[in-house]
């Protein structure tokens, strides 16, 4: 019988775990000593998982040896049968070295595949070293519905680690060759009547197929994030002599980076009195006092700091309890409608009047109409972003 595997299995439990599970599982249910996962590559076995009981380890997880010589390509290839009882009741089986120097009892291996492409991973096996006339057909099956599921979640795993490797090279080469466009959208001093400043935004190919949010958060899981960052952040930077003089540059940057020093080092000889440094992490943050010491000596020259989406979750007024920022960004989904939504209103001006206390100033992001800009002025905002005032574009 195979068992389809969900298609919401969790990716995130490591392969070994699983593995071990399994093994830990079959070895038991059927009294055996040692179970084992083998993968055959070329004329090799290796043991990818082992699981043993206690006493008796007569093989580990990364050991290997040559095929010809094992149980299991003779069960794959037909002379040995997958269910043996007894291994010294049978010929071929007492043609092999393993059988008297472990010795094997009692053995069943069966041979994991992979389902869509048919081909042979290897196989699934444990053994005794005790014969076990009790082992029946009803054991076999067992052995063999543990074989279709890991024959499913290996191939799967197979398949993501692929994808994974192609797209950790696709977003390489996009750092290599620093294909991507920065563009930069104003921010408006309404007090003033003028752009304070700019914010510097990422754009990637078309060919990726996501928002920049989703490939920079694709690119932490193929452990590109800090390059990926390190090299937008470098080339936003580049453009400050661009901008009027009197007009800040914002960059985004998550903690990573702050914390292994690359923000630090591409700042290094920038005129840190023009920038804005935005913390754009939107999860829970262990360190806030590693990223505070790593942030003050950039503060201390000047370099000012702002914490994103304020409002959206938790996690954000953490940052800003912890980060004490020169500004807080109200996320658009407070600002959207807030003309409209007495709520949004009253949340926007408990933010306003935190940030007056501790020295804060509030920019409003997302503006889109007109009665979202009266409004948010009303409450005695003067920042503010957003579509209304300008798009994302070049300078």
């Amino acid at each position: 019988m195979n068992l389809p595997l969900p298609d919401d299995f969790p990716r995130a439990i490591p392969t070994s775990v699983i593995l071990e599970d399994a093994l830990s599982t079959i070895r038991r249910i059927l009294n055996m000593e040692v179970a084992f996962v083998g993968e055959f590559i070329d004329d090799q076995r290796f043991f990818r998982a082992v699981d043993c009981a206690p006493g008796f380890t007569p093989i580990e997880a990364g050991d290997s040896g040559p095929l010809q010589e094992s149980f299991c390509q003779r069960v794959v290839d037909g002379r040995l049968p997958e269910l043996i009882p007894d291994a010294n009741a049978n010929a071929e089986a007492r043609s092999l070295e393993a059988t008297t120097a472990l010795p094997v009892g009692a053995h069943i291996s069966v041979p994991i595949r992979f389902p869509a492409e048919g081909r042979v991973f290897g196989t699934f096996c444990c053994f005794s070293r005790r014969a076990d006339p009790t082992l029946n057909k009803r054991d076999l099956n067992t052995m063999r519905l543990f074989a279709d599921f890991l024959g499913q979640f290996l191939e799967r795993r197979e398949a993501d680690n692929l994808d994974r490797k192609a797209h950790r090279q696709t977003l390489q080469t996009v750092i290599d060759t620093g294909n991507f466009r920065t563009v930069f959208q104003p921010i408006h001093d309404l007090r003033a009547g003028r752009i304070a400043g700019f914010e510097a935004l990422t754009r990637f190919p078309a060919s990726l197929g996501h928002a920049p949010d989703i490939v920079f958060a694709e690119a932490a899981t193929v452990g590109l994030a800090e390059a990926l960052e390190d090299c937008t952040l470098r080339a936003a930077l580049a453009r400050l002599g661009d901008l009027p003089d009197d007009a800040y540059l914002s960059l985004n940057s998550s903690p990573l980076c702050v914390l292994d020093g690359s923000v630090e080092a591409a700042l290094a000889d920038a005129p840190l009195e023009r920038l804005v440094l935005e913390v754009t992490e939107h999860s829970s943050i262990q360190e806030y006092s590693a990223i505070a010491e790593a942030l003050a000596p950039l503060r201390e020259r000047g370099m000012r700091v702002a914490v994103d989406d304020a409002g959206a979750g938790y996690a954000s007024f953490r940052h800003i309890l912890k980060l004490q920022p020169d500004y807080i960004k109200l996320d658009r989904s407070l600002t959207r409608r807030v003309d409209a939504d007495y709520n949004l209103r009253a949340l926007a001006a408990a933010l306003i009047t935190f940030a007056n206390e501790t020295g804060s100033c509030i920019i409003a992001e997302g503006v889109e109409e007109e009665s979202e800009r009266a409004a948010l002025a009303g409450l005695g905002i003067d920042l503010m972003q957003g579509y209304l005032f300008g798009r994302p574009g070049p300078l």
